[in-house]
């Protein structure tokens, strides 16, 4: 395989992207109906789109254009279709997305490289434990990526912690393939079943889903929690969406998500619409490079994170991203302190009192946001009181602030996280009057 971009110099990657960038626009040109009449109205001549800062004379994409019409950014014929997923639809209707042949090769270099970065070699075994069915691209791009490396793939599934730990006996994988906080409901099946998981095959974990570090890189409660009761194992943080189809995947140094310069060009946007300054965070605006079906053009995502230019330790030049912050139209105001759900998350994912929980934001009577978590106990039976007072504690040490608290049974919980069609757990309900 040719020298990787991401190892070439700073200039030569942006180049790189430049020339990418000049071949999609004239392909969306050529194919893209909905980008045609945008360039058309814009009056944009893409000729005059030379470089990564060029960019930002160009309109945004909105995920209302991707719902209002979706059958016009497609670039290609059915027949050329090869496969379709849909978006998770955690923050409206779900989208669905085409690919082609090349499309789902594209998919799968870019999670060799993800794979690859993060240590899983040709002798790895990976045990997926993540669903490739209900129309999620992310299970089918993890398996190809995994098939062009060359490692050993297990597809378990989602859930279920007997089979897990039956098939890590079995099979003795080394890396695991999972949303981090399902490792907490592992490892406590582990502790109550007498599984030594300390002397076990694994000694990777490759997260997705949910963050593991905070934005200085250290490991946020999670990431700690897992650490401390499991601490034999790596862990590595990715950051992707259907819509951007790549990943921004931890290397050996685990320090931030790289770049893959030849799969997306991103930009980080303030208020204004205008790039904020390096190691800044704002909202993540991303631009799909060789994507045949459903390219699509700075697309804005809504996630809040903020770019790493310094080279990495490992020797990559690509820049990274911090983790994720949370996401830009769920941000909350409790008490005049702004903060995100993860970071709300983190704290209920590392009380061990805590089963399942949701957490729901409603508009007061004042207009100001009102943030209620109810939370599903392991021990129903636990005094409601005290253990309210002492969530409280905690919200307070971590956030300055703290949510009202409701205990409510945890099956009822487990109906609101787990909808009928639903594939990913539904932590964070909205229902303020934006």
């Amino acid at each position: 395989m040719e020298k990787d971009i991401e190892f070439a110099s700073i200039a030569d990657i942006k180049a790189f992207q430049e020339q990418l960038l000049h071949r999609q626009l004239k392909y969306l040109q050529a194919h893209s109906p909905f980008y045609q009449r945008l360039f058309k109205e814009h009056h944009i001549d893409i000729d005059t789109i030379r470089h990564l800062e060029d960019l930002q004379h160009l309109p945004f994409t909105q995920k209302e254009d991707l719902h209002r019409c979706s059958d016009d950014f497609l670039c290609c014929t059915r027949r050329e279709i090869v496969d379709y997923s849909t978006t998770s639809g955690t923050t409206g209707e779900p989208v669905t997305f085409a690919y082609t042949e090349n499309d789902l090769q594209r998919q799968a270099l870019n999670e060799y490289k993800s794979f690859k970065a993060a240590g899983v070699t040709p002798d790895s075994v990976v045990q997926l434990m993540l669903t490739m069915d209900k129309r999620f691209i992310a299970g089918m791009a993890y398996s190809l990526g995994l098939r062009k490396l060359g490692a050993g793939i297990i597809r378990v599934g989602n859930g279920i912690p007997e089979l897990q730990w039956d098939t890590i006996e079995r099979v003795q994988p080394d890396v695991l393939m999972c949303v981090p906080s399902f490792i907490l409901r592992l490892i406590e099946y582990a502790e109550q079943h007498h599984i030594d998981y300390h002397h076990c095959s694994v000694r990777k974990l490759v997260t997705v889903g949910e963050g593991l570090r905070n934005q200085d890189l250290s490991l946020n409660l999670l990431g700690q929690r897992i650490h401390q009761l499991w601490p034999e194992v790596e862990l590595y943080s990715t950051y992707s969406s259907t819509e951007m189809g790549a990943t921004f995947a931890e290397c050996e140094c685990q320090c931030g998500g790289h770049l893959h310069p030849e799969l997306v060009i991103i930009e980080i946007i303030g208020e204004d619409g205008l790039p904020v300054s390096d190691g800044q965070p704002g909202e993540i605006v991303m631009t799909t490079l060789g994507v045949e079906a459903m390219p699509l053009l700075r697309f804005r995502t809504g996630d809040i994170a903020a770019k790493i230019v310094e080279p990495c330790a490992c020797g990559r030049n690509s820049y990274r991203l911090t983790p994720i912050l949370g996401r830009k139209h769920n941000m909350l105001k409790i008490k005049g302190t702004t903060i995100y759900p993860p970071a709300i998350n983190d704290v209920l994912d590392n009380s061990e009192e805590v089963l399942n929980y949701v957490v729901v934001a409603r508009t007061s009577d004042t207009g100001m946001d009102n943030v209620v978590v109810r939370i599903g106990l392991k021990n129903p039976a636990e005094d409601h009181d005290t253990l309210i007072k002492m969530m409280k504690d905690r919200f307070r040490a971590r956030l300055r602030v703290t949510p009202d608290i409701e205990v409510l049974p945890a099956d009822v919980i487990a109906r609101i996280n787990f909808p009928a069609k639903s594939r990913k757990p539904i932590k964070f309900i909205d229902e303020r009057t934006h």
